[in-house]
């Protein structure tokens, strides 16, 4: 899976390693830009399946250019240290691909990342066929630090027939959320599925889908750490009565999918790489409701999905996600790392694409001649991992269209304050995730003690960042 959570439940402590330890390279390798005909492209898709997806698209640029590509398979947990190693040594690829938001920025703050050739790229594809916010996100006011390629998103799904039958509006709502929980949750039913594990970077994720809805910060604009605000204890009052509506015991990234499969939770927080195993598409997590016995399809069909939210003090609906990105580094060969990027962003795009199009939501919608090219085929594609079906034989086009929409609605913590490096340190110590299972768990935390807890401790965090 695509998530720092889920990526075949990758670890992410090294992050923090990193983060305390690559501004100090950035500048050591006296390595001069690189010249010739040749490509080193490092690409979190590792797996098996997706290297030969991506080396057989490599092909196609290989003869469409000449320009020769060795290709690098990275796991993300590794990426930290071996972006260190590399910037040191002046070994740095000339591109890489699959990178998500807070490595992004690290890259960006220590000097790693060549900008100008970013910026070539955009313009000669058209900065209007991409996205907004993902153009926002992976910028620094005007300066844009990668080509955003791809995301996954976090998203409320719900039981559609027993709100109907409960008579309950869409939960897109704190209010509406809470009202459904409280009222679905009675015999085998748990009201919501929500990820309460302190060792889980999900846990964060799930929280911060939630937390951003009510405008509730990692930091405040100038980047003090802001967890203790009216807002996020609001969120952390919510995620609480949430969570009480919940199965018993401590709620992990599998239980939380398992019980929602399993027809006993009415709603759940997950990515959107849900939406293989809600269809029966993977044969290791088949839904196995009581309905499902009979219809494999049965909770796709009675599925619905919310991907922004609105608490009270939000301001417009909101939800986490994460973008992914193409990234020219300090010391490439610019011009072929140019023709490469623009290559993957258009006649390899939807190849890259199709490698999971329920985690690759396009941000780029089309060409200046075809507007719409790219999010119109991806609604074509096929997913699964054991049998495969065509997304739009599987979900309404309205489902589909709130998932191309909620790229619009993606916000993240620290990212637009320039926090990059804090955000990639609290992936990798967990004070939310801590602070969350404290107030959830056997130590029956306030939330207003949880806040303050995961405040500070993000403030200390920020300390050993300076």
């Amino acid at each position: 899976m695509r998530m720092w959570a889920l990526r075949g439940t990758r670890a992410v402590a090294a992050v923090v390693a990193a983060a305390l330890g690559i501004g100090l390279l950035a500048g050591c390798a006296g390595t001069q830009t690189r010249t010739g005909n040749s490509l080193t492209v490092w690409s979190e898709e590792n797996l098996p399946a997706r290297m030969a997806a991506t080396e057989k698209l490599i092909g196609v640029f290989e003869k469409q250019t000449g320009i020769k590509v060795k290709l690098v398979g990275i796991d993300e947990s590794q990426l930290p240290q071996l972006v260190e190693s590399a910037a040191a040594a002046g070994k740095l690829p000339d591109v890489m691909g699959g990178i998500p938001l807070a490595p992004l920025w690290q890259m960006y703050s220590n000097g790693l990342l060549n900008t100008d050739a970013t910026a070539k790229v955009l313009d000669g594809l058209g900065r209007g066929t991409f996205d907004p916010n993902a153009l926002k996100l992976t910028a620094d006011g005007t300066r844009q630090l990668s080509v955003p390629s791809d995301s996954w998103q976090q998203v409320l799904v719900y039981r559609k027939d027993l709100f109907a039958r409960a008579h309950l509006p869409v939960p897109d709502t704190y209010d509406s959320i809470l009202k459904a929980a409280k009222t679905l949750d009675k015999g085998s039913m748990s009201g919501i599925s929500l990820a309460d594990d302190p060792k889980d970077v999900f846990t964060q994720q799930s929280f911060e889908d939630l937390a951003v809805a009510e405008n509730c910060q990692l930091v405040t604009a100038d980047g003090k750490a802001a967890l203790d605000s009216p807002q996020c204890r609001k969120a952390f009052t919510a995620y609480q009565q949430l969570a009480a509506t919940g199965p018993a015991g401590t709620q992990t990234v599998d239980t939380t999918r398992a019980t929602y499969q399993a027809g006993q939770s009415a709603m759940v927080v997950w990515s959107t790489y849900l939406l293989n195993s809600l269809a029966g598409l993977r044969d290791d997590v088949l839904p196995n409701c009581p309905q499902c016995k009979g219809d494999k399809t049965f909770l796709s069909r009675n599925s619905g999905i919310v991907t922004a939210i609105k608490g009270p003090d939000g301001a417009t609906p909101a939800q986490f996600g994460e973008i992914s990105s193409w990234t020219v580094t300090k010391h490439a060969n610019a011009p072929a790392a140019e023709k490469f990027i623009r290559f993957m962003m258009s006649t390899g795009y939807e190849g890259w694409l199709g490698m999971e199009p329920e985690g690759k939501i396009p941000v780029r919608d089309g060409t200046v001649a075809a507007p719409k090219k790219y999010v119109t085929d991806w609604r074509g594609m096929k997913i699964g991992v054991d049998s495969l079906q065509p997304m739009d034989t599987l979900f309404p086009a309205s489902f589909l269209d709130q998932l191309l929409a909620g790229v619009g609605n993606m916000q993240r913590w620290g990212i637009t304050q320039g926090q990059g490096a804090l955000v990639g340190a609290t992936e990798g110590t967990l004070p939310v995730p801590q602070a969350i299972g404290s107030m959830t768990g056997g130590d029956q935390l306030s939330p207003d003690s949880a806040a303050r807890q995961a405040d500070s401790a993000v403030s200390a965090l920020q300390k050993t960042l300076l």
